[in-house]
C-alpha cells in the first residue's frame, strides 16, 4: 500500500508506527465493514498507546528502581501496617507536576519502605511524570564523585532537582559529609515549592538534626522536609523476615 518513499515522509513526521498499524488494518478482511476513516481512528490510537508504552518505559529506566515490578494494587494492606488501599490509590494517582507534595515514609528496618516507594514511584512513571530514586548513601557517594568535575557536578545537581518526584530511600540511616549535605541542602532547596520528594527512612527529624553535620543547613534541610509533608508511619511488621520465611516453604527454596 505505502511505498519506501512513503515510509521515510512517515519516518520524518514520526508517525512511522500511525502508517504500518494503518497498512495492517486495511489489509485484514476482518475490516471490510468499518470506513476507512474508522481504520485510521483505530490506527491513531494504537499508535498513541505504544508511544505512551515506550515513554512509560524510557522513565522505569530512567528512575533505576530496585523493585521494578512493585505495584500498589499488590502492597500489603493488613491491620497493623498503618495505610489503607484508598489512600495508596490516592497517592498512585497524584499529579506530582502540578501539586508538589513532599512524602514521608517512615518504619523500623524491614517494614516495607521501599516496596512502597518503588510502587508510587512506578505509578508516578505510568501517569508521564519523571521520576529518580536513590539512596541516600548512594546520592552522597555519586555527588562527592561528580565534585571532580564542576560540570559533571553541576548537572547532577540539575537533574535530581528537577525531576517531577525525587525518591530518596534510607534516608540519614547513616551520617553524610559536609560537602553531601551542602550538596542535599542545594538539592531540597531548589526543589521546595516546585518539585515532589518522597523520603523513606527507619529514622525521623529529630535523628537527621543530631546526624547531619552543619546544624544551620540541617534545621533548614528539616525544615523544608517535614513542614507541610503526608506521612505514612508503617507499623512494626517485620515484612522482609516474612517473605523469608514464605519462601523457605516454597518447592524452589533451597539452603
Amino acid at each position: 500500500m505505502f511505498t519506501s518513499a512513503d515510509y521515510e515522509k512517515f519516518r520524518e513526521l514520526r508517525v512511522t508506527h500511525l502508517a504500518t498499524r494503518f497498512a495492517e488494518l486495511i489489509s485484514d478482511d476482518a475490516n471490510d465493514d468499518l470506513t476507512p476513516e474508522q481504520l485510521f481512528l483505530t490506527a491513531t490510537d494504537d499508535a498513541l498507546e505504544l508511544r505512551r508504552e515506550n515513554r512509560v518505559t524510557a522513565l522505569m529506566k530512567k528512575a533505576r528502581f530496585p523493585l521494578p515490578q512493585a505495584s500498589v494494587a499488590e502492597i500489603d494492606y493488613r491491620e497493623g501496617r498503618g495505610i489503607t488501599k484508598v489512600r495508596m490509590r490516592r497517592y498512585a494517582a497524584h499529579d506530582w507536576s502540578s501539586e508538589t507534595l513532599n512524602v514521608l515514609v517512615m518504619s523500623p528496618s524491614g517494614g516495607g519502605k521501599t516496596y512502597l516507594v518503588c510502587a508510587l514511584g512506578i505509578a508516578a512513571c505510568q501517569n508521564g511524570h519523571t521520576v529518580i530514586y536513590t539512596r541516600m548513601d548512594d546520592l552522597a557517594r555519586a555527588l562527592v564523585i561528580a565534585r571532580t568535575d564542576s560540570i559533571r557536578h553541576q548537572a547532577m545537581l540539575n537533574e535530581y532537582s528537577n525531576t517531577d518526584l525525587l525518591i530518596v530511600d534510607d534516608f540519614l540511616t547513616v551520617g553524610i559529609d559536609p560537602e553531601a549535605a551542602a550538596d542535599l541542602f542545594t538539592i531540597l532547596a531548589n526543589r521546595e515549592h516546585r518539585a515532589a520528594t518522597v523520603i523513606a527512612s527507619q529514622s525521623g527529624p529529630d535523628y537527621w538534626l543530631d546526624v547531619l553535620p552543619d546544624k544551620v543547613a540541617a534545621d533548614s534541610i528539616v525544615n523544608r522536609l517535614v513542614n507541610h509533608a503526608k506521612k505514612i508511619t508503617l507499623g512494626d511488621i517485620d515484612m522482609r523476615a516474612e517473605l523469608a520465611e514464605q519462601a523457605r516453604h516454597t518447592d524452589d527454596y533451597w539452603e
